[in-house]
């Protein structure tokens, strides 16, 4: 996702793309293990599944999503941001922290969209982009969220789900950093950059045709007010 030649990373993405949607061609079966009953009115995901720009894309159109920010998490807190953390020194994957109502949403239903819009099987990169920083990672905020996310890993892997095995990463949260603003609300604002509309708008357009009960049209966004 580094500002690069663009069409270096749109052909790269187009054959990533056009590969991982012939491998998922349809949608992911539902969590065998659902999240226990939870009282609380919000909870937190934070996820990690390459360029944040997409999966913020996709969570914002989320039935009881109601925040999608795009930042950091995995590693120290990188005080030169973003261009620190694409130099894949700081330990940090880009993230996104998805705060979602569990009686409208759950976990679980959470990472059926997640593993269904990236692929949990590429080490260490997405599409055109390589890199720890690119990294899939579930960083659990409590051990529901852990038990969810191993069993559902254990069951696709079990029902051979995609054809290598997935690689991404269970691991406890630490800290999320917030991305700069200029990163946030990116899909909405950007939808005709080659990067976005070839490598990241079929996330979205994958996410409303597999799951069109969960799809809302109106995202929710982080600057709301910003044109």
């Amino acid at each position: 996702m580094k500002f690069r030649s663009l069409l270096l990373a749109s052909v790269l993405a187009a054959v990533s793309s056009a590969a991982f949607a012939d491998e998922t061609s349809k949608p992911l079966p539902e969590p065998a293990v659902a999240s226990a009953p939870s009282k609380l009115a919000s909870e937190n995901a934070v996820l990690a599944g390459g360029c944040f720009w997409g999966m913020q894309g996709v969570f914002q159109h989320v039935k009881g999503v109601s925040a999608v920010v795009s930042g950091f998490s995995g590693g120290k807190k990188p005080a030169g941001g973003y261009e620190e953390v694409s130099q894949g020194t700081t330990g940090n994957a880009e993230s996104i922290r998805i705060t979602f109502d569990p009686k409208q949403v759950s976990f679980g239903e959470i990472l059926r969209v997640y593993f269904s819009v990236m692929d949990p099987t590429e080490l260490n990169y997405q599409g055109p982009d390589s890199g720890t920083q690119y990294r899939s990672a579930i960083f659990t905020t409590n051990t529901d969220q852990k038990q969810v996310a191993d069993a559902y890993i254990a069951q696709l892997n079990k029902a051979h789900a995609f054809e290598k095995p997935i690689v991404t990463e269970v691991t406890p949260f630490s800290a999320f950093f917030q991305a700069e603003d200029y990163h946030q609300d990116y899909l909405i604002h950007h939808p005709d950059q080659p990067y976005i509309a070839i490598n990241d708008l079929p996330k979205v357009s994958t996410f409303k045709k597999f799951y069109p009960q969960m799809y809302r049209d109106a995202p929710v966004m982080v600057f709301p007010n910003r044109s």
